[in-house]
């Protein structure tokens, strides 16, 4: 073979590295951005004693959260598929610095506010946009190899960026200096680094004039009540997220009286911990195997969960939020993964914002009820009827995700 000859195999060759290490750059990028989200869950503690508010008002600020991570993803998250994913992953991160130094300087309820809405803009642009972007690299990088690993290491990234941010943040707040500011200025620099990490990667879709217009899901008419299944799948799994990333502090602290701001952030970290491993552990197994497990375990958790804050018994309580993160992190999995199966291609970003907009109202909605719902009945009683609620809507969805699932399967 001459030399000439080899200069396009040195091209492709050079090619497939960049990608495979653009692969891991998102990967790092989108884990921590993930887990500054949810840097404030175990410091809500710290924020009540300083501004002297109750437990509605940490739903509110968390809320505020969720409000911007719906708006963003109805505004903004679909828009890479044709604007190029660096462009929105870029500005996303940028935004998620203008946020963590909101957290610093502004120091205030209104300031909490509008630092958590903030945020939630962010990730509102991060997660179908990183999600498409790390399934399009690893294509690239390993053209004959199956989606698991992108699906594993993009869901991975997100649920347990979210678990590391609390238990990083605890442990910070916990033994470390000034806690509302040492945790979002060690993210701050991670931040940083992400954002070069972001530069430093191929893109992977080419820019196309397209008039812009607001969110809208793009699904086959024979595949949407699969697609819209999948969505309220996410919906009732996010829920589960939510609670613990805005209430379990409050809950730890006053219904079983444990005040660690580190206890605070393990407990978050189980949940989100035990959602990325079901994830690594099912990746290779069927749809309707991970979904099945998936809601089982769900529902199981739910149900030790709630006995864990009526005994009260903190040890109930945590293996409680394994069970509900292990089980939430198995479906939700098989959301994401029945929602890449039936979108086309060039509409994956958008399809994926369709699911993720689906799940952030089920991360805010209900949680919000829930903090109304303490205002005039103990937290006990209400974590009953939030868990029955959920129980409802998971029966309800995973009938129809595991018929089809099976079918599936099958082909």
């Amino acid at each position: 073979m001459s030399a000439l000859a080899t200069i396009p195999l040195i091209t492709a060759d050079r090619l497939r590295r960049r990608h495979r290490s653009g692969f891991w750059l998102i990967a790092y990028a989108f884990a921590v951005m993930m887990a500054f989200s949810a840097v404030p869950a175990p410091l809500y503690v710290l924020y009540q004693q300083r501004d002297h508010f109750g437990s509605f008002t940490v739903t509110l600020v968390f809320a505020a959260y969720a409000i911007g991570v719906v708006v963003s993803l109805f505004l903004a998250g679909h828009t890479s598929d044709w604007l190029g994913r660096r462009r929105i992953l870029v500005p996303a991160v940028l935004i998620d610095v203008v946020a963590g130094v909101l957290f610093i300087v502004w120091l205030s309820v209104p300031g909490l506010l509008v630092a958590r809405f903030v945020s939630g803009i962010s990730v509102g642009m991060l997660t179908a946009t990183a999600t498409a972007h790390i399934t399009e690299l690893h294509a690239a990088a390993r053209p004959d190899a199956s989606r698991t690993r992108a699906d594993v290491v993009a869901t991975a990234a997100n649920l347990g960026g979210i678990g590391l941010g609390p238990l990083i943040a605890g442990l910070l707040a916990q033994y470390g200096p000034h806690p509302l500011v040492v945790p979002y200025l060690v993210f701050l620099a991670l931040l940083v680094i992400g954002g070069f990490a972001v530069a430093m990667t191929p893109e992977t879709v080419d820019r196309t004039s397209r008039a812009y217009r607001p969110q809208r899901v793009s699904i086959p008419r024979e595949a949407r009540a699969r697609y819209f299944a999948a969505s309220g799948a996410g919906l009732a799994e996010f829920a589960v997220f939510g609670l613990f990333t805005s209430l379990a502090g409050t809950i730890l602290a006053g219904t079983l009286h444990q005040r660690s701001h580190a206890l605070a952030g393990l407990a978050t970290f189980i949940v989100f911990g035990a959602a990325a491993l079901a994830q690594v552990v099912l990746a290779r197994a069927r749809l309707r195997n991970q979904l099945g497990v998936g809601f089982t375990v769900l529902i199981s958790g739910l149900v030790v969960l709630t006995a864990g804050a009526w005994l009260p018994d903190l040890t109930t309580f945590l293996i409680g939020g394994a069970l509900v993160g292990g089980g939430a992190g198995a479906a939700f999995k098989g959301s994401v993964t029945t929602v890449l199966g039936l979108a086309p291609p060039q509409m994956r970003g958008e399809a994926l914002a369709g699911l993720f907009l689906a799940s952030y109202v089920g991360l805010s909605v209900p949680v919000l009820a829930l903090g109304l719902a303490t205002q005039f009945v103990s937290a006990k009683v209400t974590l009953v009827w939030f868990a029955a609620v959920l129980v409802v809507v998971l029966a309800i969805v995973a009938r129809r995700l595991l018929d089809t699932a099976g079918r599936d399967d099958r082909a």
